[in-house]
């Protein structure tokens, strides 16, 4: 029997996720196993979740639109999930059960680690520009990393507010725009969670004088994989790290989870996902 696991979204031929699961199935030499693109309109999206199994799916990634639709459908959730009140991760229980996971906030600390490998936690604050659904991801998983004090950036102040309510964070403030310099003093580590900087988006208009000089920046956006942020950045002598490594880290336990066996994110895998989205080395 294949064992199949698909990505939902709507839509999802954009997905990278099957070149990299698939990639990993080769590398592993797992038989009879497939992963393939899902396509579900907002409106059929619970009801397909709910019956995966009927569809010979054992597992799900889930992307935009269908994260919270995702969560509100299951069950059963892991704890981060919980919290977030949404999912990208769907694996099948012993007992046949549904869970819904989310593996976001992972991949960003795992990419973070990985491309600054002296990164630590409580070495200061952390300033986030935005309070979108990725924003919650990374706010959550950075303050149970144990970062003193998360400082979030947001045109609507009200907005980051909510973030931290909704989370209940309780090392995070709010900050406006205007407050954004200023927000910079101290921080350890500076990180776009917003789509600007991403190909047909205006750039981050942030001046990074007031970043102390060993502040890591990082960005979650991989195309262009160096954003105008990072680049800045790492002119005026920071470490940075770019976006790609939190898609390829945010899929391991989802492929550990399915089939069990943990891959490796690769320098080999980088390249090619580097070379389908036309920025090859």
């Amino acid at each position: 029997m294949t064992r199949r696991v698909c990505v939902i979204g709507w839509p999802v031929a954009h997905s990278r996720s099957p070149l990299i699961h698939n990639h990993w199935i080769a590398e592993h030499c797992i038989p009879d196993a497939r992963y393939e693109l899902l396509a579900v309109k907002p409106e059929d999206a619970a009801e397909t979740i709910r019956h995966l199994h009927k569809l010979d799916f054992i597992g799900a990634n889930v992307t935009v639109p269908h994260k919270e639709t995702a969560f509100a459908a299951l069950e059963r959730h892991d704890a981060v999930a919980g919290r977030l009140k949404a999912v990208n991760t769907i694996v099948t229980l012993e007992d046949g059960a549904l869970e819904g996971r989310n593996t976001d906030g992972y991949g960003f600390i795992a990419n973070l680690k990985a491309g600054a490998r002296d990164w630590r936690a409580s070495e200061g604050p952390a300033v986030m520009l935005g309070a979108g659904g990725a924003a919650r991801a990374i706010a959550l998983a950075l303050e149970e990393e144990g970062v003193p004090e998360i400082r979030i950036v947001n045109r609507t102040v009200e907005r980051a507010q909510a973030l931290i309510r909704d989370l209940g964070l309780t090392s995070a403030r709010a900050c406006s725009m205007d407050e954004a310099e200023a927000a910079l003093d101290g921080a350890g580590l500076l990180v776009n969670t917003t789509t600007l900087g991403m190909k047909g988006e205006s750039d981050v208009d942030l001046d990074l004088a007031r970043l102390p000089r060993d502040a890591i920046v990082t960005d979650i956006v991989y195309t262009p994989l160096e954003t105008g942020l990072l680049r800045r950045a790492r002119l005026a002598g920071h470490e940075v790290v770019d976006g790609l490594g939190m898609l390829l880290h945010q899929a391991v336990p989802g492929f550990e989870a399915w089939f069990g066996v943990r891959p490796h994110v690769t320098e080999e895998l980088r390249n090619i996902v580097l070379a389908d989205i036309g920025q090859a080395k």
